[in-house]
């Protein structure tokens, strides 16, 4: 069931009206998509952050503007990274029965045995694009990497065929991968020269042939 989140409508867009709801813990928002005209609402703060952590950042939520309640899903935020706090939300209305794409995080699991031997666990992508269904939308894409060994590798195509959902990448684009072991570098001293008697000796002072040290 889908967490009902109350929303009210914004008057205007200006910014006086922005920053006052922002001090009154309200964060301005705007509704689009699906049989829906662009609405430009606010909803209360700390009720959003709750209605997240509840549903998970792609759940589906019921907004309920004023007694019109539309399912939706939260598509962009933005943040103020000083105060931590979501200072403006895009709300997607959605239609349940038709997929749409959206991004979601790849999360690792496991401790590669790959690692373990010294390898170095890499990872290129931190997200991927998928096609679900609203209600089918992942919190994560898990991927378990315990078993890879130094040298190997899991692609999309290693991973596609245990989810339901459509991945809107390549198979062979790499999700993870165990690098091996690093080598130290040598730390060199300084060139090296040709056998035989060395032109100067650190901390040794040398005369010309036929001179001897006072």
């Amino acid at each position: 069931m889908a967490e009902i989140l109350e929303a009210k409508k914004r008057n205007t867009a200006k910014r006086s009206e922005v920053n006052s709801l922002r001090k009154a813990g309200k964060v301005p928002a705007v509704l689009y998509g699906y049989q829906v005209e662009n609405t430009s609402i606010y909803v209360d703060g700390p009720e959003l952050i709750k209605t997240i952590r509840s549903g998970g950042r792609h759940g589906v939520i019921s907004l309920n503007i004023e007694g019109n309640q539309q399912n939706v899903v939260l598509t962009e935020f933005q943040k103020d990274e000083i105060k931590n706090e979501i200072t403006h939300i895009d709300f997607l209305a959605v239609n349940m029965n038709s997929e749409i794409e959206t991004s979601v995080r790849i999360e690792l699991l496991g401790d590669s045995a790959g690692v373990k031997d010294g390898g170095v666990l890499q990872q290129p992508i931190h997200e991927l694009s998928v096609s679900a269904k609203p209600s089918d939308i992942p919190e994560s894409v898990q991927v378990d990497v315990s078993s890879l060994q130094v040298g190997e590798a899991l692609t999309v195509g290693d991973i596609r065929s245990q989810y339901s959902f459509t991945i809107n990448h390549e198979d062979s684009e790499t999700v993870a991968s165990v690098l091996p072991p690093r080598q130290e570098e040598e730390i060199s001293t300084g060139e090296q020269q040709e056998p035989g008697t060395p032109e100067n000796v650190e901390g040794r002072e040398t005369k010309p042939e036929g001179e001897t040290a006072e």
